[in-house]
């Protein structure tokens, strides 16, 4: 570890830690899609980037300083990066080509997800070579240098770019023509609403994202206190990541990222016109490719782990299967990627940012109250507790794929048009 300090925090502490970063982040996300449709997505997201990276580097030293000082300074890191994922859906929607936006936006998420696995992998090895402040002071640094490229070569939309060739830019600007441009000051909140697409959202953000979150923190728990499973045995993350319930903290997510890179991008094909009958069951408002980009993913993408959640339950003492249905729940979830977050886009191309800001808080909300509920139920009786968890989060997934379904839409709303300038 070359001589880092160690800090003998407790669970609760560490909890509080962690936490703190999600309480910051939440606070602007509908804040960052606002900013980046009035003052620019490049502006925005470059911004937040660049301070999160900076803040990165002071991570070890206010560690030092106590724990009031670090909780602050992860709320602050929350804060920062609570623009980022707004401010690019801002630039997508001038950006992407309405029949090309599902397969570029997963490449570009499938990039977090990747993002995720190798920090994971590359941070366990620093850890134990060069010590752990060293994963931050690095990481800080690639940060910093990353933002200076983006402000060097990233464009606010196709028309400012001075190297895309003519026939490029035309076709750009020309397939978004119908969207118009970016919104000013005011914000058509009460339409915003009143609308039952963006309700649809909403409410698909909310379920899913509380079982993910469920998975994701209780996870390494339930795999331990019910099932018994020894993740030390034959878990090649664990030998990097330490062992106990850290390492099964550690080594779900970097399973969970291999599967959500898995499905990511070729479902992103599948998305293209033509390549699915209109559905006139649904009404006009699925067109064609958005109907086979949403039952693509997100139908399966919702249902599916709400039947793996059912089943976990009642599979017996296999705590081999309940780990791989577990996993392939939180891996499948991902596919509501190419639906539900680029479905912002599709309804009000103009607010996008915004309104992912907004429905991702609330999943935010659901990620700080998914855990509180399962401690509530498991506290009550364990076998019980965690069946009723299961079942709550399941029950939930289905409801919002329901109401998702019954109240989506893939065109853009009425209150999202430009009203053309007065003559």
């Amino acid at each position: 570890m070359g001589g880092a300090p160690v800090y003998n925090w407790s669970a609760e502490t560490q909890g509080i830690v962690l936490s703190s970063f999600f309480y910051g982040y939440g606070l602007t996300q509908a804040l960052g899609g606002y900013g980046a449709g009035l003052l620019g997505g490049k502006l925005v997201l470059g911004s937040g980037l660049l301070l999160s990276s900076a803040l990165t580097l002071l991570v070890p030293r206010a560690a030092e300083l106590g724990v009031g000082v670090l909780v602050g300074l992860q709320a602050l890191l929350g804060l920062a990066q609570g623009v980022i994922f707004p401010a690019q859906y801002t630039l997508w929607a001038k950006w992407a080509p309405p029949l090309e936006r599902s397969r570029l936006m997963n490449i570009a998420d499938a990039g977090c997800t990747f993002g995720t696995f190798s920090a994971l992998l590359v941070a366990g090895i620093i850890c134990q070579s060069l010590g752990w402040p060293l994963v931050f002071y690095i990481f800080g640094g690639v940060g910093c240098a990353w933002c200076l490229c983006w402000f060097l070569f990233v464009y606010e939309d196709p028309a400012s770019h001075p190297w895309i060739s003519a026939g490029e830019r035309e076709y750009i600007v020309s397939s978004l023509a119908h969207q118009g441009s970016s919104h000013g000051r005011s914000l058509p909140l009460g339409a915003m609403a009143k609308s039952l697409p963006v309700w649809a959202i909403a409410v698909a953000c909310f379920c899913t994202d509380w079982l993910f979150y469920m998975l994701l923190t209780s996870m390494p728990t339930f795999m331990s206190n019910v099932l018994h499973f020894d993740l030390r045995e034959g878990c090649f993350f664990l030998r990097t990541s330490g062992s106990g319930t850290s390492g099964a903290a550690a080594s779900e997510p970097l399973a969970a990222s291999l599967g959500a890179m898995e499905v990511r991008v070729p479902r992103s094909l599948l998305c293209r016109t033509g390549s699915f009958p209109p559905c006139p069951t649904l009404g006009t408002g699925w067109g064609t490719s958005w109907l086979g980009c949403w039952l693509i993913s997100s139908w399966p993408g919702m249902l599916l782990p709400s039947v793996f959640l059912v089943v976990v339950p009642y599979i017996g003492s296999s705590s081999t299967a309940a780990v791989v249905l577990l996993t392939l729940a939180l891996t499948i979830i991902s596919m509501t990627g190419a639906g539900i977050n680029i479905n912002h886009i599709d309804i009000a191309p103009r607010y996008a940012g915004f309104l992912l800001g907004v429905t991702n808080t609330f999943g935010i909300i659901a990620g700080i109250i998914a855990p509180t509920a399962v401690g509530l139920l498991v506290s009550q009786d364990l076998q019980e507790g965690w069946r009723n968890a299961f079942f709550v989060a399941a029950a939930l997934n289905v409801f919002g794929l329901i109401f998702y379904v019954a109240f989506g839409s893939g065109t853009v709303q009425g209150w999202a048009r430009e009203e053309p300038a007065a003559p």
